[in-house]
């Protein structure tokens, strides 16, 4: 990974999020700046944007941010450069296959939504079709 530090405003670019998510982030501790410049502006590094990015996938599909910290801490964890024993790695990665399997349940509801939604806009422009046609007719 690269080491090189940005700016807020260039984090904030990259990954679409505005600066006040980026600081509620910080400020609930689900992403730490990587350091600070002498002027006190936080800094960010590539480790930082893909922590953030791993937030705004979860935020849409309605995971909490007690539900993001612990599924972070398990990644992170899992990637410490520390040997975890076979059983504490075995748990963290039944961790996150929890979360996987909860994303894919989330996903599934969604594409019920969204089908619910589609049909219910094509029952309107097929009124609008009809009321318009009638409309339009000789009377």
């Amino acid at each position: 990974m690269d080491d090189k530090h940005m700016q807020i405003g260039e984090v904030a670019a990259r990954t679409e999020l505005s600066l006040r998510t980026i600081r509620h982030y910080e400020e609930t501790g689900l992403v730490i700046p990587s350091a600070r410049s002498q002027g006190g502006f936080r800094l960010y590094t590539e480790a930082d944007i893909a922590r953030l990015m791993v937030i705004r996938r979860m935020k849409p599909l309605g995971f909490t941010l007690d539900e993001m910290r612990d599924l972070l801490d398990a990644t992170d964890r899992l990637d410490s450069y520390e040997p975890a024993g076979i059983d504490e790695r075995q748990a963290l990665l039944e961790r996150i296959e929890t979360y996987e399997q909860a994303a894919a349940q989330k996903i599934e509801d969604l594409r019920v939504q969204l089908a619910r939604a589609e049909d219910f806009a094509a029952t309107l422009r097929a009124r609008l079709g009809t009321a318009r046609h009638e409309q339009a007719a000789p009377a």
